[in-house]
């Protein structure tokens, strides 16, 4: 890429006057630069290196030393935000087809197997570089700007919802899924009923787009996450125990996880653990939490099968265990 394409796109300074006009490659781990690269310093500590391995050029954000006025030293307000500027002019001349979904929908995506044109997107803006800078042409790609910057792509296609029902569930449980597709029979699958309608529009894209694809074993997503424990909130086996903490980082499911609950678990007693930012959920059953110390202050104190906790992870039970429990026969 030429240089100055490169100060265009990315609005940035040249700061001395180079003999260099275009660069091989861009690259931002030092151990992969070679003769002629453009070396994006993350870390400035790297600089050096880079320029001993070959590189034509430095791109930086931080107050820096010049110490090779023959190289281009190119000062940008963010290497982060350069990158993605550089990134998108790439896609452009790939014509790549680009699709948006949700964050469900892509951790399915990112658990079946299909052919290399088609790419669920996930990381942070230095993994998609490794992944898209080379994607060949007419490759489609779905993301979830939860974790991707939409601006990176230009015309976005929504993915389709609420597609025709396609899975014929056999058996289920809270937190697993017999189900048949395409008169195949995924026996026992670690995927709530409440994840099907989601895979049923990921399976409605494939069959739009032609897409060969290849169903495997589902694992546990962090999503509606279901942890079995003891009275004492110990982790307990897959199954073992009739308490359980359902955990959803992402409160925007929150609403459409408790109505999945009081639809298919009429039988349980059912909590409901939500930061004090949810505050005007209505429904039955509901606690508002300050920290979480306080969460676990609730479901010490509280009697439950289920309880569904918003805005936060298992590592929740880390903290449990630090705290002092009586002997019980508990198991």
């Amino acid at each position: 890429m030429r240089l100055e394409n490169i100060l265009a796109l990315t609005k940035a300074t040249l700061v001395n006057e180079p003999f260099v006009t275009q660069f091989e490659n861009i690259v931002f781990e030092v151990k992969n630069v070679k003769r002629g690269d453009l070396f994006i310093a993350f870390n400035e500590e790297m600089i050096k290196d880079a320029i001993l391995n070959g590189a034509y050029g430095i791109m930086f954000d931080k107050r820096t030393q010049i110490s090779d006025r023959e190289i281009a030293w190119i000062k940008v307000s963010s290497c982060e935000d350069a990158l993605k500027k550089l990134l998108r002019f790439r896609l452009i001349e790939k014509d790549v087809t680009v699709y948006e979904c949700n964050e469900i929908v892509l951790k399915l995506a990112l658990q079946i197997i299909t052919d290399p044109h088609f790419i669920p997107l996930d990381g942070d803006i230095q993994t998609l570089h490794k992944v898209l800078w080379n994607v060949e042409e007419n490759t489609t790609l779905l993301f979830t700007s939860k974790t991707c910057d939409k601006n990176l792509f230009t015309n976005v296609k929504k993915i389709s919802t609420n597609a025709v029902a396609s899975i014929d569930i056999v058996e289920q449980t809270l937190f697993e899924t017999s189900f048949i597709y395409n008169d195949v029979f995924y026996e026992r699958q670690l995927l709530s009923p409440f994840f099907i309608p989601y895979l049923e529009d990921l399976l409605h894209l494939y069959k739009h787009l032609k897409i060969n694809f290849r169903l495997k074993k589902f694992t546990l997503m962090k999503h509606f996450e279901a942890v079995f424990v003891s009275k004492n909130l110990e982790i307990k086996e897959f199954g073992t125990s009739d308490k359980v903490l359902i955990f959803e980082s992402n409160i925007e499911l929150i609403e459409e996880e408790i109505s999945f609950l009081q639809k298919n678990a009429l039988w349980a007693e059912l909590i409901y653990i939500i930061p004090h930012a949810m505050g005007s959920l209505e429904s039955k059953n509901i606690y508002i939490y300050k920290d979480k110390q306080h969460i676990l202050n609730i479901l010490n104190t509280t009697s439950f099968h289920f309880a569904l906790i918003a805005g936060t992870d298992t590592s929740l039970l880390s903290i449990q265990k630090n705290i002092p429990t009586q002997l019980t026969l508990d198991f």
